[in-house]
């Protein structure tokens, strides 16, 4: 009897390992089949693409095509980093290249703060589009926050050089710039510049690719192109008046002490590589406060950390909110704050008409 109920549990378990097999063995003879069948693409439109580029076919998305050539293509592929972004880097193999450690301890660091404006009535008619109350108590609050940056509060924490307030052309950011430049007298102040003003920067991935999309990305995004370009450089350092210095210094030092060979004295005139106790010292540092608009702030965002473009609409300004960069004279690029509202509090924290943050 036990022998018997052996016999059975054995072929029970024989035929569960044949079926186990069989449907292993048709699995993967489906899956091969599908890998090896041509993946089916996104159909492309043969009016605006260009098919002799594979790569430009990206601009097909979550079934919406985009034509290719809205897809910004970086000069290089992210996610390296272009040193030449702002076509200013210094030649390479040139006997005279500085060292970036010169340049970056002699240079000129800029610093660039992107206000957005302060929240404003939506009305259709543009000359209507003025800042509410709100959006004047919003300017208010920023316009004493820059104060308190530029004074500083001790000479670690010193006072900063603001070069100029740039605006766009719009009531709404001129409005909040007029507010904000209360607290900074003396600012030069910019005439308006319409290449600020508020559009469609980029289409957006994710996003929907309607004609009127494509139209209005089209006309606007060269614009404000332009503006990025305009505003986001470094500043090329110039090592000319330094070397009139430094012959100088040499000739004072040849006719104090005629003994000293010329290597002494060049040791004596610059300090060992490790000695990086006067570089802040001589650093120069200069602030750009620009008052625009949200898209504007976000697409300048993506293209000075050279992120890609189309993922503008994936970030947040609140109105009056600060993003702030700093462009050092070898060509880096950091966001010191995105989108900051930390001078605001909960009751003046806006984003267009929306309040607070359960939106």
């Amino acid at each position: 009897m036990f022998a018997h109920r052996l016999q059975s549990i054995g072929r029970t378990c024989t035929r569960a390992a044949a079926a186990s097999f069989l449907l292993h063995h048709q699995y993967n003879s489906e899956l091969s089949a599908r890998c090896e069948a041509p993946q089916q693409q996104p159909e492309l439109n043969r009016e605006t693409d260009d098919l002799s580029k594979p790569e430009k076919r990206k601009g097909f998305y979550h079934g919406s095509a985009y034509p290719a050539d809205m897809i910004y293509e970086p000069n290089k592929p992210y996610p390296l980093w272009d040193d030449n972004w702002d076509e200013l880097a210094p030649a390479r193999g040139d006997e005279k290249a500085i060292s970036s450690r010169e340049i970056r301890k002699k240079g000129t660091t800029r610093h660039i703060i992107l206000v957005r404006h302060g929240q404003y009535h939506e009305e259709k008619d543009e000359t209507k589009r003025v800042l509410t109350p709100l959006g004047r108590e919003q300017a208010d609050l920023t316009g004493k926050r820059l104060a308190e940056m530029v004074k500083g509060i001790d000479e670690k924490f010193g006072p900063c050089n603001v070069k100029i307030i740039r605006v766009s052309g719009m009531i709404r950011a001129i409005e909040t710039a007029d507010i904000i430049a209360k607290y900074l007298p003396g600012v030069e102040r910019s005439e308006p510049d319409p290449d600020l003003n508020e559009g469609r920067p980029s289409i957006n991935i994710p996003g929907s690719a309607s004609q009127r999309v494509i139209d209005a990305t089209k006309m606007e995004q060269p614009r404000i192109e332009r503006a990025f370009r305009k505003y986001f450089h470094r500043e090329v350092y110039s090592p000319a008046n330094d070397a009139n210095l430094v012959g100088n210094s040499i000739d004072e030092a040849n006719s104090n002490n005629k003994e000293n060979t010329l290597h002494q004295q060049i040791e004596n005139l610059n300090p060992p590589e490790e000695d990086v106790s006067n570089d802040k010292k001589n650093a120069q540092h200069e602030f750009e406060i620009i008052v625009c608009h949200g898209n504007v702030i976000r697409y300048m965002f993506c293209r000075a950390l050279q992120l890609p473009p189309e993922a503008w609409l994936r970030l947040c300004t609140f109105n009056c909110s600060l993003t702030y960069f700093t462009i050092r004279p070898t060509g880096s690029v950091s966001c010191r704050t995105l989108g900051d509202i930390g001078h605001l509090g909960l009751d003046h924290s806006t984003f267009s008409m929306h309040h607070g943050f359960n939106w």
